[in-house]
């Protein structure tokens, strides 16, 4: 007896060692230990790829149970029940949303629970819905989404046949008009006065300045010069031409203003030249003027049938304070160039503009 006791006594050890160890595995592998579980029912709708019987249960990411119970339903093919204990402090709803989540490189399925507010009803086992999917993996959601963009071109093959062949139409068209459509581009640049890398030089119109002073008389006030009037051709700072033409030496050349404005000043200078006591006003707005001189452009251009003209006409009205037309005039002046280029160009228009706002100066002079 004494020579088997040592025997019993290590058996006895070994046995309660290994029994030791099964439980604090089985204490690990619930993250729970053996305390107090509750046990759901969940319902899949579709397939749940690789979950078996063990796998855990996480709720908001803790793991708090493992799923204890796997079937099918024979009279719904498609539906998988699932049985799941979990710990029972776990906060679980009748609304608690149930999914499947793929982890680690291999892709190991386990349940996830997440959130729910709804209380369930005591004494009963609730059953939980999972989402629609919930089964299904990345690899099974990308086959699925490239079947649906198959499906879809194979459905527009014929609309996406005839779109590329649209596309190659046009495209072909737009190679062989090419240098057509550089000459569009090349003349818009040129029409807003943009587009170039040399710069702009401008060029001012000169008002007149010297008056003779045996027959100067005193301008009555009250005038007012309101903007000239012209065709849209003449509301630009582009040098023009008649007949209409491109002039390589005038590509950069332009007028410091827009014809229009540019002899309004210049013409309001002229008369502050002559009188500047009483020269008259730029506009109405401070009050009602006993006259206007109302201007119309007629021609402000480079004539160029013979040799090259700086040609500028001007109609001219004399209103009252009643809108009653007191006189009226046209004024013509033309001054050739010496050269076909902007400087020659400035100088011809100085000395034709000179001679008209003379001309007008002294014609309203005696008008009024």
């Amino acid at each position: 007896m004494e020579t088997r006791a040592p025997f019993v006594m290590i058996g006895a050890f070994v046995l309660a060692a290994i029994a030791a160890v099964f439980g604090f595995v089985y204490w690990l592998h619930n993250t729970g230990g053996i305390g107090p579980r509750t046990s759901y029912h969940i319902q899949f709708e579709g397939s749940v790829p690789g979950l078996l019987v063990g796998a855990a249960v996480l709720f908001n990411g803790i793991r708090v149970g493992e799923v204890t119970e796997l079937s099918l339903v024979p009279d719904q093919p498609r539906r998988v029940d699932a049985t799941i204990a979990v710990a029972s402090p776990t906060p679980v709803r009748a609304d608690t949303k149930v999914g499947l989540e793929f982890q680690g490189l291999t892709g190991v399925p386990v349940v996830a629970l997440e959130g729910g507010q709804q209380f369930s009803a005591s004494g009963t086992v609730p059953t939980l819905i999972a989402e629609a999917g919930a089964g299904q993996s990345m690899t099974q959601a990308a086959r699925d989404a490239l079947r649906r963009v198959d499906t879809v071109l194979a459905e527009n093959a014929e609309p996406l046949k005839t779109t590329i062949a649209n596309l190659q139409i046009f495209s072909d068209g737009l190679a062989r008009n090419t240098s057509k459509l550089d000459g569009i581009i090349s003349g818009l640049e040129r029409m807003t006065a943009g587009g170039s890398s040399t710069s702009k030089v401008t060029y001012d119109l000169r008002a007149a300045r010297t008056f003779s002073d045996a027959s100067r008389k005193a301008l009555k006030s009250g005038l007012v010069v309101p903007e000239p009037t012209a065709v849209a051709m003449l509301e630009t700072q582009r040098f023009l031409f008649s007949p209409a033409n491109d002039v390589p030496a005038f590509a950069n050349a332009m007028w410091a203003d827009s014809i229009p404005k540019l002899l309004q000043a210049k013409l309001l200078e002229s008369f502050e030249n002559y009188d500047i006591a009483h020269a008259p006003l730029r506009s109405v707005d401070e009050g009602q003027a006993d006259y206007q001189l109302l201007i119309d452009i007629r021609r402000f251009q480079i004539t160029t049938d013979a040799d090259p003209v700086a040609d500028i006409g001007l109609s001219v009205r004399i209103l009252d304070k009643n809108g009653k037309i007191v006189a009226s005039r046209l004024f013509q002046e033309t001054q050739t160039l010496d050269k076909l280029e902007p400087a020659a160009a400035v100088i011809a228009f100085n000395d034709a503009f000179a001679r008209i706002a003379k001309g007008i100066i002294a014609w309203t002079v005696d008008v009024l």
